[in-house]
Formats: C-alpha cells, sequence, structure tokens
C-alpha cells in the first residue's frame, strides 16, 4: 500500500504481519494456514469498516493521494485515437488543462479536464492542476468546436480551484471562468462533467455545466477548497479536515441534495488501487448516459441543463408563529 494515509494505518500493520507470518512459515517449514486465514478474514472486516465509513476529511485524502488517476490516465484507458490540442490562440498553452478529439467506442467526442502531476516536477509543470486563465479559454475553444461540429463534450473535474495569482488576475481570470458557465449552458449538444477527484471553486464549475454531472464515490466538490474556508473561518488553514465535514462536500452529500446525477463506484481503497478498474466503471456511465442525452435536440439539451441548475437551492417559505416572531424581534 504504497502512499497509504494515515487512517490506513491499522491496515497495512495487518497486512505486514500476515506477510511476515507467510514468510516465517516457507522458512521454518511450519504450516501457519490456519492463523494466516484467521487475519485475512479480520483483515476483509477491517477493510469493509474502514472504507465503508470514511469520513469527509478521509476521503479528502484519498482524492488527493500522489498516484490517484489523473485525467490523462482516463483518457488513455477509456478513448481511443485520441489527439490532443494546444493553445487558447490568445496568450499560451496551459498544461493545468488537457482536451483534444477522441473516440469513446467509435463515436467522436470531445475531451477537456484539469491535469494534475504525479510527481513534484510534474506537479510544478501542470501547476498543481490550478488553471490560469488561457487554461479555461484553450477548455472553452476545444468546446466551441465540438458544438460547431456537433460532438458531445466530456469533461473531467480535478482541481482544488483556478490559480489565485496576480499575473492570472491580471489576464482575466474571473473573467475567463465566467465566459464558460455562460457559453456551456448554451451548448447543443450533450455535455457529462465526472468529478474525478477535487472539485474546487469557480476552477471546477467553469468545466462543470453539464447535462449530467456524476461524481467518484471518494471525489468531493465544493464552492470552496476545505483549506481555504478553513482560513477564512478560523484563520487557521490547519483545520481543514474540520472544515471539509461541515461544508458536506462528498458524493452523497451532494446526491442527496440534487447537484449531481450519479455516483460511479470505486475500488476499495480508492481509485488508485486498480486504474483499469476505475476507467471500466467511468466508460460505462459515459456511455449510457451520452446514449440517454443522444436522442435530444439541441433546444431540449439546453432547456435541459437550463432546468438541471435552476433546480439547485430549492427553499420552502414557512409561516412562522406569533412567539417566533416575537422572539425575533
Amino acid at each position: 500500500m504504497a502512499g497509504e494515509m494515515q487512517f490506513e494505518r491499522p491496515l497495512v500493520e495487518l497486512r505486514a504481519k500476515i506477510e511476515e507470518l507467510k514468510r516465517f512459515g516457507v522458512e521454518k517449514q511450519i504450516d501457519f494456514t490456519e492463523e494466516i486465514a484467521r487475519l485475512e478474514e479480520r483483515y476483509a472486516k477491517l477493510e469493509e469498516e474502514l472504507y465503508g465509513n470514511l469520513t469527509a476529511s478521509q476521503k479528502m485524502q484519498l482524492v488527493r493521494h500522489p498516484q490517484r488517476p489523473t485525467t490523462l490516465d482516463y483518457i488513455q484507458l477509456i478513448f481511443t485515437d485520441f489527439i490532443e490540442l494546444h493553445g487558447d490562440r490568445l496568450f499560451g498553452d496551459d498544461k493545468a488543462i488537457v482536451g483534444g478529439i477522441a473516440r469513446l467506442n467509435g463515436r467522436p467526442v470531445t475531451v477537456v479536464g484539469h491535469q494534475k502531476g504525479k510527481d513534484t516536477k510534474d506537479n510544478l509543470a501542470r501547476n498543481f492542476g490550478m488553471p490560469h486563465p488561457e487554461g479555461f479559454r484553450k477548455a472553452l475553444r476545444l468546446m466551441r468546436q465540438a458544438d460547431k461540429f456537433r460532438r458531445p463534450i466530456i469533461a473531467f473535474i480535478d482541481t482544488t480551484g483556478a490559480y489565485p495569482g496576480s499575473a492570472a488576475e491580471e489576464r482575466g481570470q474571473s473573467e475567463a471562468i465566467a465566459r464558460n458557465l455562460l457559453e456551456m449552458s448554451g451548448f447543443g449538444v450533450p455535455i457529462v462533467c465526472v468529478v474525478i477527484g477535487e472539485g474546487g471553486s469557480g476552477g471546477a464549475l467553469a468545466l462543470g455545466v453539464g447535462n449530467r454531472v456524476l461524481m467518484l464515490e471518494n471525489a468531493i466538490y465544493s464552492v470552496i477548497s476545505p483549506n481555504g474556508a478553513a482560513s477564512i473561518l478560523w484563520k487557521d488553514a490547519s483545520k481543514a479536515d474540520q472544515a471539509a465535514e461541515l461544508m458536506k462536500i462528498t458524493a452523497s452529500d451532494l446526491y442527496e441534495f440534487g447537484i449531481i446525477d450519479e455516483i460511479i463506484p470505486e475500488p476499495k481503497g480508492g481509485a488508485q488501487r486498480s486504474y483499469e478498474r476505475q476507467a471500466e466503471l467511468v466508460k460505462e456511465a459515459l456511455v449510457r448516459h451520452l446514449q440517454e442525452l443522444s436522442s435530444m435536440t439541441p433546444e431540449q439539451l439546453r432547456d435541459d441543463r437550463y432546468g438541471k441548475f435552476r433546480r439547485m437551492g430549492r427553499y420552502q417559505l414557512r409561516q412562522i408563529s406569533q412567539e417566533e416572531a416575537e422572539t425575533h424581534a
């Protein structure tokens, strides 16, 4: 379990004991079959308890695992004939967002997504998956092309947020995000968005205006990163775990609120345990939703997208009693 999280320590220690007992049995030619079987049973039960009851903070740790599959990993495993396209035709090429043309079961599609790195060097090149304005404009350029040629759009979301530096603001960060929100809402082709890791703030929403929004089981999606929320609320970013619990950012929370449309299961321990299996699950969901959306006209797709986001944030007026009115007065 390379790169295990702190909460996974009991599992790691138990697995080490099992492996040690197996080696000792081979070396000393002693049969420990029954003992190993009991430990394996205990391991399976502990694994089920641990991963079946993950807290929001533990899921936040999982989605930040350095070996978690990225957009390019999913592109390689799910699509064929991928051609990556670069640049926004205005400033430059932002490596924090990747995109291009590919085939999904033989059907041409446009794929865009945030791209994090797997190590320090790669993360520096990818700016840790935090796009500059040119990244959002590149994504928009590709999505406009998809709309022109009637290709469905698939967006993979995985970012802590848009890059907050002064250079990004000088080049129009907020305008770039707002432009994506505006234009994605009006495209006449199916748009399916998948939160594969972190979905943080406007940086995530800039690729998130879709007919269907899906989330991996351990992914998180929030208006601000838990670290940022902790910095604002308590002036202490180290309280990110506490913020994560209060913000209702997990897939199950958001599905209950009607923010997302489906939760895609993950292998036990997270998507990094089996890239191939996770890609199969994502592909099945993508194909199924695109089939459902393909029968819609451009007008119906726009209305469907509008209705989806219009239903978010519903509230209900309640008549208060005289006693409550006097109390609040």
